[in-house]
């Protein structure tokens, strides 16, 4: 590349610009915008017209374009909804971390209190919306939550088992809620 004094130029791995001021070989002095000269060696150094604040200017963006990929990089909105094959099937995962923001100052009591009305809820709401097939998600643990919720699903008319050991795991109870 040929530099020759009063060229515009930037160092290529720092955010410095500046004119070339002194050529000695393959060292050059350029004066940054600051007022600093500074050394550099040939290789450092690329030549350049416009600065790149300037160029930033002048660069459009096309907004629709830039809205459909936008678009395209949206997840889609989480729902507790599954549709297998021809069925509606509610996944609930019963983890205190996924029903509350914090369970500070909550004992063992109080999160499964709130794990229990959540399934309760849940259930019902099924059994009024006639869908027939829920999975519970409570984790492996000691299987206090399971036994509770098992506890729970025997009021009902409802049969429950253990779920897809491929998708969930040993941690997910399956429930298939009869429809009069």
């Amino acid at each position: 590349m040929c530099l020759e004094i009063g060229n515009k130029v930037a160092v290529l791995d720092d955010v410095i610009e500046g004119i070339v001021t002194k050529i000695i070989k393959n060292e050059i002095l350029i004066k940054t915008n600051d007022g600093l000269e500074l050394w550099f060696d040939r290789s450092e150094l690329v030549k350049i017209g416009v600065s790149q604040k300037e160029l930033s200017k002048k660069v459009s963006v096309d907004r629709s374009m830039l809205s459909q990929k936008v678009k395209g990089l949206e997840k889609k909105k989480n729902s507790p909804f599954k549709k297998t094959k021809n069925e509606v099937v509610m996944e609930v995962d019963l983890h205190i971390e996924k029903l509350v923001k914090s369970k500070r100052g909550m004992d063992n009591y109080d999160i499964l209190s709130i794990q229990m009305d959540t399934a309760k809820r849940k259930v019902e709401y099924c059994i009024q919306k006639r869908i027939s097939k829920i999975i519970f998600i409570h984790g492996v643990g000691e299987g206090v939550l399971k036994s509770e919720l098992h506890y729970l699903l025997n009021r009902y008319n409802v049969k429950y088992y253990d779920a897809s050991y491929k998708e969930y795991g040993l941690g997910a109870t399956e429930v298939y809620v009869f429809q009069n």
